[in-house]
């Protein structure tokens, strides 16, 4: 895994990889903006296409004018247009210009009705300000900013869209952030990446690792994590030759109501994929038909309502307990949770109407299990917890919530983060916008459970199942398209996913 350094620790980063590598600090940006260079070439080989960049007089700058010289030196037509908004550059930026001038006129943009005029397939690269910032724009590079966004073009960022913070939300200048279709991040990911409310911002972004000293990232501390597939490589034991199904643990499920029956389908069928020994659906009696048909290999427990769940089994053959898909929030249901809590002796994960159960009863939150997980959305977070100006407060209430409630939570979305119950957050690398369907979430319930249920820790099960479920996503993308999969489609290609960490 990759740990998300704040804006201090990379400026850090790069001053003690300069000091100890040894390497010049020119010659740092030289290997970054050149990687950055490469990226950019490798995605548009044709030499004919045109780029215009918008250089700042700081280091960001200056990563912009070594990629315009890389450009010109290989062919491309590019343009660069200094905008000084500060009194002074800063010597690799100073250093850099100087570079580029000897083969190409920079233009100066001293004020805004000097902005070019551009062609519509020309390609912008933004490096007016990178990710160093700890305010808004103003000013001259504010109405620069507003003049790129106005322009429509194409925009690659070099390691921050210009105007967007770091480390902390920009909700509040919205209008002075640059729209970039592509980011290049320079050095290690930056929290402001995962946030959703900066996907309007960031595109589609790519790290672009330069080769920061190891000795500092070992030594860095960190609370927030991107997660890497070779995370997962091995992390499940492998299955024994001398085992039975009793050596795989056995899942339970509590799920399903009148007209939510399909949720708890499937829970247990994403169960059935997580390589658990058995699996046991607790349901109303309603239900258990359908579960029986479309789900034969497992077992059932039939509640005595005919509608919605009221009692809890006998819990002593489990050894995880999943609790919520489609179960509704009658009553009954919320004394059986209730019960749940009280009795539980396993692992337990709570999702979709169990989480607005709780949410009605926050009271109870206090008295689960340690290290159950909770798989909230964000607006089951919010009815759970207390709603959050932006995301960034949002994830730092998760972290707090996990920590007080030692529980893991699940905070669902396109970076779904996983939040130890110590505080630490990992954000999920798999998965695509196909997923952005009912289900998926269910799925994702009966995965995680299942892996519980053979005995792996809580913060690895949810994490392994996170990443599963993405990956499975991926495939069914891949074969099927965003468009038409759906979250049965994410079942039937668990497989896929398992051979990649088998």
């Amino acid at each position: 895994m990759i740990k998300i350094l704040d804006i201090e620790q990379i400026r850090e980063a790069d001053q003690y990889t300069i000091k100890n590598e040894p390497v010049t600090s020119d010659a740092l940006m030289e290997r970054a903006a050149g990687l950055c260079f490469e990226w950019i070439r490798g995605a548009l080989p044709d030499t004919k296409q045109t780029f215009t960049v918008f250089a700042g007089p700081g280091n960001n700058g200056g990563d912009g004018l070594v990629i315009a010289r890389m450009l010109h030196d290989s062919g491309y037509s590019v343009d660069v247009f200094l905008v000084p908004f500060s009194d002074k550059l800063s010597p690799d930026c100073k250093r850099n210009l100087d570079r580029f001038k000897k083969k190409r006129k920079v233009n100066i943009i001293e004020k805004a009705d000097e902005f070019p005029s551009l062609s519509e397939d020309c390609i912008i690269i933004d490096a007016l300000l990178g990710s160093g910032i700890s305010r808004a724009p103003e000013g001259l590079v504010q109405s620069v900013i507003e003049k790129i966004d106005a322009a429509k073009n194409t925009v690659i960022a070099i390691d921050l869209p210009s105007g967007l913070l770091a480390d902390d939300s920009s909700l509040s200048h919205s209008k002075k952030i640059i729209k970039a279709d592509i980011t290049l991040t320079i050095g290690a990911p930056k929290l402001a990446l995962l946030m959703p409310e900066n996907g309007i911002y960031c595109g589609e972004w790519h790290l672009v690792p330069i080769g920061l000293h190891e000795d500092f990232l070992n030594n860095s501390k960190a609370k927030h994590f991107y997660l890497c597939p070779e995370d997962f490589e091995g992390t499940i034991p492998a299955r024994k030759t001398f085992s039975h199904k009793g050596t795989y643990g056995h899942a339970l499920i509590m799920a399903g109501s009148k007209g939510k029956t399909g949720a708890a389908v499937l829970a247990v069928r994403a169960c059935l994929r997580s390589g658990c020994g058995l699996t046991t659906i607790h349901c109303p009696s309603d239900s258990l038909n359908i579960l029986q048909i479309a789900a034969p290999e497992a077992m059932s427990s039939i509640d005595k309502n005919p509608e919605c769940l009221s009692e809890i089994p006998d819990l002593s053959p489990f050894s995880s307990i999943a609790f919520g898909p489609g179960c509704g929030q009658e009553k009954a249901t919320a004394a059986a949770l209730k019960m749940l809590i009280q009795e539980s002796k396993v692992p337990l994960v709570v999702d979709a109407d169990g989480l607005n159960i709780l949410a009605a009863n926050k009271t109870w939150l206090a008295f689960l299990p340690e290290n159950t997980i909770l798989t909230p959305h964000p607006g089951e977070f919010g009815r759970l917890f207390g709603e959050s100006k932006n995301d960034f407060e949002r994830l730092q209430k998760a972290i707090d919530m996990a920590v007080k409630f030692k529980s893991v939570i699940v905070l669902k979305g396109a970076f779904t983060a996983i939040i130890s119950s110590k505080g630490q957050a990992f954000f999920n690398c798999t998965g695509n916008p196909g997923m952005a369907k009912g289900g998926s979430g269910d799925v994702l319930t009966g995965l995680i459970g299942g892996l519980l249920a053979r005995g792996i820790p809580a913060l690895q099960a949810a994490l392994t199942g996170v990443y599963l479920h993405g990956l499975a996503g991926d495939f069914a993308a891949k074969d099927l398209t965003q468009e038409a999969m759906h979250a049965g489609d994410l079942i039937e290609y668990l497989h896929q996913a398992w051979a990649q960490i088998a």
